[in-house]
């Protein structure tokens, strides 16, 4: 019999198969998902809003159908938050903004949609810094998210309040949104799974920009099989997103069946590494080569493995500059940002946060030719990591290069990582990640160590477009085969020091 004590290391899996099999009820896992948030909220702080009506009605509705004979779905049960940059009926979507706060929706996105299609129970919204613009999610509306694991730095960002929900044990699945690593960073920095698909792949009909979007909805998780089935759920096509026509299957190409081809790179173009991740990425690398094989990787999700079909891996060290691209992914985040909510500035300057100020500022500053050259070049990062992708079969990165930043970071300032002046924040800590966001490939970011300081490590796999089933299926076995020590968070009310 499960106990409320187990609710907060229980998988979706799991929660969903005793929903099912009628030894849990679906109302009582909400129960004890709201009564773990009111727990640790007051440390956590990952929630915006929480829908205890909303949420006890919809797990009594999964009751009756179970009662009555009913399937509902194979996330029957299932907690689920949602960042406060996507809709949800009848929830107040903010973007994190003071200005926007209250904001009543109407309609569901596309992936929440097909979440509660699937038996999911939304339970609330989640803290983002305002409209995603830093990778530190904080802001006047709600304060700061920090880290579950050490208290004196970032959960990340931007979506922080996701992942800091799901590394606390608030919920099993988080719905998150990443505009530049804004799912990779955060579930790297609290140790969980997170992925950006290919573009299109999760519809996501309410971009602003649709036709020049950089900006995806995606699941994040404490485990991989919670990851693909949550994927799973998400995925498919949708008529109101032109990228995502194309999509009319769940699932995309099948893994290579005879050699992995993985590339490799520590840095690509920040100076500097820190040092427990570079020990971290190492030890990465080690079991790579010494596994020979790729154990269960070509298999699917549950499937028995067929000896005989086990690919060879050829491990390439490939030389890249990534960060030569951060000054025009700069211009299109703060001109679309500039474009978007200029007009709010000038209303409502005293109430938006000062980082967020800053970066509408600077986006006004920006010309048309500086954005136009800035998309050309986008154009010009899509060929050479579509080439990237035509010698190798997936990239191997961390995910940011020092395991967090302390939560008081100025994402307008040089970041200094081992004493060392790097540059702007989004060459020097996630270079790693944003070029994924304008080239469209899919990525996963999922723990791969522990720093000194207890705060998690994360590992980047990114693959070629429309290789979603490649990349979790490298991922799955690279997680079972670090096989990562598994942590829970004490969550003390104090920030703990280094």
């Amino acid at each position: 019999m499960l106990q409320q004590d187990q609710y907060s290391q229980m998988s979706a899996s799991n929660i969903a198969a005793a929903v099912h099999a009628g030894t849990v009820k679906a109302r009582t896992i909400v129960d004890w998902a709201l009564a773990r948030i009111e727990a640790t909220e007051p440390v956590v702080n990952a929630f915006i809003h929480v829908d205890h009506v909303g949420a006890r009605a919809a797990a009594d509705e999964i009751d009756r159908a179970i009662a009555e004979g009913r399937t509902p779905g194979p996330l029957a049960g299932v907690p689920v938050s949602v960042k406060d940059l996507v809709n949800v009926a009848g929830m107040p979507t903010s973007g994190g903004s003071k200005v926007f706060a209250g904001r009543i929706v109407q309609t569901d996105a596309v992936p929440v949609a097909r979440l509660r299609a699937a038996g999911a129970i939304i339970i609330g919204k989640t803290t983002t810094p305002e409209f995603g613009h830093k990778p530190i999610t904080s802001s006047p509306l709600f304060g700061e998210t920090l880290n579950p694991w050490n208290r004196r730095y970032t959960a990340g960002g931007s979506s922080g309040g996701a992942a800091a929900s799901v590394a606390a044990g608030q919920v099993p699945l988080a719905v998150g949104t990443d505009g530049g690593g804004s799912i990779r960073i955060p579930a790297s920095v609290c140790g969980v799974f997170g992925l950006k698909a290919t573009l299109g792949c999760i519809a996501h009909a309410d971009a602003a920009d649709l036709f020049g979007n950089n900006s995806f909805i995606g699941p994040m998780t404490r485990s991989m099989s919670d990851l693909e089935l949550m994927f799973r759920v998400m995925a498919g096509g949708d008529a109101r997103d032109p990228w995502s026509r194309r999509r009319n299957q769940k699932e995309a190409d099948s893994p290579p069946a005879s050699k992995w081809r993985i590339g490799w790179a520590g840095r690509v173009g920040n100076p500097v590494l820190d040092a427990d991740v570079q020990r971290a990425f190492e030890n990465v690398l080690q079991t790579i080569r010494s596994s020979g094989v790729a154990g269960d990787s070509i298999a699917k999700a549950g499937e028995a493995v067929d000896d005989s079909r086990l690919p060879e891996i050829e491990l390439v060290e490939v030389d890249l500059d990534f960060v030569q691209w951060e000054p025009q992914f700069r211009v299109l985040l703060q001109s679309v940002l500039a474009g978007r909510f200029g007009a709010d500035l000038t209303r409502n300057r005293h109430q938006f946060d000062p980082s967020f100020v800053q970066t509408i500022e600077n986006g006004l500053a920006h010309s048309a030719v500086e954005l136009a050259q800035a998309i050309n070049v986008r154009t010009e990062m899509y060929r050479r990591v579509e080439s990237l992708f035509k010698a190798v079969d997936f990239l191997i990165t961390p995910t940011v290069a020092t395991p967090s930043v302390l939560a008081a970071t100025d994402p307008h300032a040089p970041l200094s990582i081992a004493g060392q002046d790097c540059g702007p924040i989004r060459a020097a800590w996630y270079p790693y990640t944003f070029p994924f966001n304008l080239t469209g490939h899919p990525a996963i970011s999922l723990p791969c160590g522990w720093a000194d300081n207890g705060l998690p490590i994360g590992l980047q796999i990114a693959g070629g477009w429309d290789a979603e089933a490649n990349v979790l299926a490298m991922a799955r076995w690279l997680d079972g085969a670090m096989a990562i020590e598994r942590r829970v968070p004490m969550l003390e009310p104090n920030p703990q020091s280094r």
